[in-house]
């Protein structure tokens, strides 16, 4: 059977490096991991349509895309960024010209378009999206609903400078 013999000089050394462990700790600053950028998506880009308008809405509405642009590494909301969005929905198939559109970002880095209904195309309900402006790495999504019956898609770029 083992024995543990607690001494003072065992005890002297291991408080010793508790403390010197402790202390390592408080002087190395804390460091971000940073945020990674967003990966284009396969299937992202088709049907794409280089220089699709920025509108107001596409079509009659009705359905809702949303969500946020920041820059890689640190997280920063960024203002002002072309988000194009394409779907087959209610009123249009993916290829046609009446259902791309493009919005900008607000101040705090989100955007918002209605549109038509989504609906399945291949099977699934689906969006696109592309962040194809100057600055940074182009991106292109395909988020899929959950639901054929969801009114609302959230899609989400963390853009990586060129």
């Amino acid at each position: 059977m083992t024995s543990v013999l607690l001494t003072r000089r065992s005890l002297v050394a291991s408080g010793s490096f508790v403390i010197a462990s402790a202390a390592v700790g408080l002087v190395v600053p804390a460091q971000a991991q940073g945020i990674a950028p967003t990966v284009s998506m396969r299937g992202g880009s088709n049907n794409y349509r280089k220089g699709a308008p920025i509108v107001d809405r596409i079509g009659g509405g009705g359905f809702w895309m949303t969500g946020t642009v920041r820059r890689a590494g640190d997280g920063v909301a960024l203002a002002g960024q072309r988000i194009q969005i394409w779907a087959h929905t209610t009123e249009g198939y993916e290829r046609d010209a009446r259902s791309h559109g493009a919005t900008l970002t607000d101040s705090n880095g989100v955007f918002r378009l209605e549109m038509p209904q989504i609906i399945p195309a291949f099977g699934q309900p689906h969006a696109h999206l592309a962040y194809d402006s100057d600055g940074f790495k182009t991106v292109f999504l395909r988020p899929v609903m959950s639901s054929a019956k969801a009114t609302s898609l959230e899609a989400h770029f963390v853009l990586e400078p060129v």
